[in-house]
């Protein structure tokens, strides 16, 4: 590509766009008390947009939805979001950079010690509705009473209040949830991995190659360990090398 930024960004602008949430250590990014933003995926943004020459505009959304459908409409440069068949089917993804498990959140005193429990009739557990966790959830066989809330600190108040018996995420934000519940366990196993990738609007196949060189450069060189190792994420691991086509 001979022109990598001018063909992401005919703005002149690399308009990169992440998810907030209160949970501290989140795989999106946080929102601190002053409205600055953190976290592994602005991390990840800036260096991107360094080795394009280009300065940064963030976009800040709710939650996955919400990005992926500016990505498709071409209102967001690039994104960050776990990759599933559904996005799939709206925005092209280059290779995933990390990998997180996720698996079930219980309180004080719960029967529910695996997976398999919490997936069994008359559970109610509480998801975050567009959350990939959740689209995890749904492709499974559970016979569960899913019980959708836009933000996780909505679905985390049901299993606070009693009103659901489990509460469905990936493991990292689970730990942050836990340590404000106390006497909770999240489960040792798991029912579904989520991979983060670079994502941007479908039909853009040379600059997808050109992302996907970075990302896979970002893990062989130790720059995503670095990134997991000083934002302290517990759960993460650096996916494995994929092939750039």
């Amino acid at each position: 590509m001979a022109d990598p930024a001018a063909q992401l960004a005919p703005t002149g602008k690399l308009r990169g766009g992440v998810v907030v949430s209160p949970a501290a250590s989140t795989f999106f990014a946080i929102k601190d008390g002053k409205g600055d933003v953190h976290g592994f995926t602005l991390d990840l943004l800036r260096a991107f947009a360094e080795t394009l020459k280009l300065p940064l505009v963030l976009q800040v959304y709710d939650n996955s939805g919400q990005v992926t459908d500016a990505v498709a409409s071409a209102a967001c440069d690039l994104a960050f979001m776990p990759r599933d068949a559904a996005r799939e089917a709206k925005v092209d993804f280059g290779p995933a950079y990390y990998f997180i498990s996720s698996t079930y959140l219980v309180p004080a005193g719960s029967a529910i010690r695996s997976c398999a429990d919490a997936e069994r009739p008359s559970v109610r557990v509480a998801i975050v509705s567009s959350h990939a966790s959740a689209l995890a959830l749904r492709r499974r066989a559970s016979q569960a009473d899913l019980i959708g809330s836009e933000l996780p600190d909505d679905a985390f108040a049901l299993l606070v209040a009693g009103k659901v018996d489990a509460f469905a995420l990936p493991r990292e934000q689970l730990l942050d949830y836990s340590g404000k519940l106390p006497g909770s366990c999240v489960l040792d196993d798991s029912y579904g991995i989520n991979r983060v990738a670079m994502a941007v609007q479908k039909g853009r196949s040379g600059w997808r190659a050109y992302f996907s060189e970075f990302v896979e450069d970002a893990k062989a060189s130790g720059l995503i360990a670095q990134i997991i190792a000083r934002g302290a994420l517990r759960g993460f691991q650096v996916a494995a090398p994929e092939s750039i086509n």
